[in-house]
């Protein structure tokens, strides 16, 4: 087994300590979020760190690396206040890899890509279209993690889309049936298969 101490971690080459460093925490989620700029200008952007937060109110959040350089998706959310989280599947991976790449703020990945903008109802950022599970989001607040110079964005859940095949009758999303994607590290993804459900665990009577 490979071994890696704080110490050898810091003195490797950049590329392999970002691939390792990237990809020891395990499989990630793999979305694209929506957004638009008081201009109208639409953007999308892939990202790997959109987390759980709590579910009463629905609550998700997502890293935000530095704003020392251009961020469309955060100035956009800081001008509106919304956006949008649309899960990657199987079809759409190299087209939702290709947002990583740095266009200037004019640009639309959407035009740039196959990707298609959809709207719905009242709500202005843009969806993904077809994405199996689409979430409308509203901005709560950001919070500074000051040791790496990052941002926890915190935002809640004001509508939830689901694909009929994928919502099961106990509630839960079965990404499998959507062919929905995870990221290993940065720019490696896989197309997880359902194994089991398990139940509620309680303490074993001795």
């Amino acid at each position: 087994m490979a071994f890696f101490t704080r110490k050898d971690i810091d003195k490797l080459e950049k590329i392999y300590k970002i691939n390792l460093i990237n990809s020891c925490s395990g499989f990630k989620s793999a979305n694209l979020l929506g957004s638009i700029s008081k201009e109208g200008i639409t953007n999308v952007a892939v990202f790997s760190s959109v987390i759980h937060l709590g579910s009463n109110p629905p609550t998700l959040g997502f890293i935000l690396r530095p704003t020392t350089v251009p961020r469309n998706t955060y100035k956009n959310i800081q001008e509106l206040g919304t956006f949008t989280i649309n899960h990657i599947y199987e079809d759409i991976i190299d087209d939702a890899h290709h947002t990583s790449a740095k266009y200037a703020e004019e640009i639309s990945e959407f035009d740039v890509t196959n990707l298609e903008e959809e709207y719905k109802g009242a709500f202005k950022a843009p969806f993904v279209k077809n994405a199996p599970v689409q979430m409308s989001m509203k901005f709560i607040e950001e919070i500074y993690v000051p040791s790496n110079d990052v941002m926890l964005i915190v935002s809640q859940i004001e509508e939830l889309y689901v694909n009929d095949q994928l919502l099961q009758k106990d509630g839960l999303i079965n990404l499998s049936n959507g062919k929905i994607a995870t990221i290993n590290g940065l720019d490696t993804y896989a197309i997880p298969k359902f194994k089991k459900q398990l139940s509620y665990q309680r303490p074993k009577n001795n």
